[in-house]
């Protein structure tokens, strides 16, 4: 099995401002906040530290405020996007990534989307509710989609997490809502990063994997068509065609 630093990408960047943050997301395109078994990508975090998580240090304080920062500032995608786990995309793949999801969207094209089976009923009235009173923190959001109870949240974290891996709602900041930890604040993709959405209309879906699939090859020269398709859930067949082109 393979350990987690088995992804990680050498990076020789000293990476101590959110600036700085952002050069290592363009420069390898999407990562993951922190390492994930299972989920073959470079985090921002061992690019910080240079070494994989042992508790919650310096180093996971630091990034997980450029986790609110970055998004809020349209500096990159940020969200639970592969295999539902904290997801940035550059603003240079995010296109890519929308074209190929085929979610380059606007917020008034919500009903389509549910009538074609796309997302469910709950995904439905959070977007609903995005798109008519603008980004909300998450009890904000529960509250207007009458989602406040235990089972309420539960609905509400399913519904969330499948906007979330389709590219529609994006992560923009945090709100101290109580005493607790601060709340995610959320907006559209179609509202916070129109340019990008723009873009992705005019990308066909095979060039979006070809895109995708070569800029992972170069990252990771021996991955298989197989570990691709995985990755970023297409069928084995699409992850062929992407990476022979």
């Amino acid at each position: 099995m393979r350990r987690n630093t088995d992804y990680e990408l050498p990076c020789h960047l000293s990476i101590r401002t959110p600036a700085d943050a952002v050069r290592f997301i363009n420069l390898v395109g999407f990562c993951v906040l922190f390492p994930v078994k299972n989920v073959p990508l470079s985090s921002l975090y061992y690019a910080v530290a240079k070494r994989p998580p042992t508790g919650w240090g310096k180093y996971s304080q630091l990034i997980w405020k450029w986790k609110d920062e970055l998004p809020k500032r349209r500096r990159a995608f940020y969200g639970k996007y592969f295999k539902g786990r904290a997801t940035f995309l550059s603003l240079e793949f995010l296109p890519h990534f929308l074209a190929a999801q085929g979610t380059a969207v606007e917020a008034s094209e919500v009903e389509e989307f549910y009538e074609a089976g796309r997302i469910s009923r709950n995904a439905l009235e959070l977007w609903q509710a995005l798109a008519k009173h603008g980004p909300l923190p998450t009890l904000e959001l529960r509250h207007a989609c009458k989602l406040e109870t235990q089972a309420g949240n539960a609905r509400f974290k399913k519904a969330m997490l499948e906007l979330q891996s389709l590219l529609i709602v994006t992560h923009s900041g945090a709100t101290q809502e109580t005493e607790a930890w601060a709340s995610n604040r959320f907006d559209l993709v179609a509202r916070a990063f129109p340019q990008q959405v723009r873009q992705a209309r005019r990308i066909s879906e095979e060039d979006a994997r070809t895109k995708i699939a070569v800029k992972y090859r170069t990252l990771y020269p021996c991955a298989s068509p197989v570990q691709v398709a995985r990755l970023f859930g297409w069928t084995k067949a699409q992850a062929v065609t992407a990476l022979a082109l």
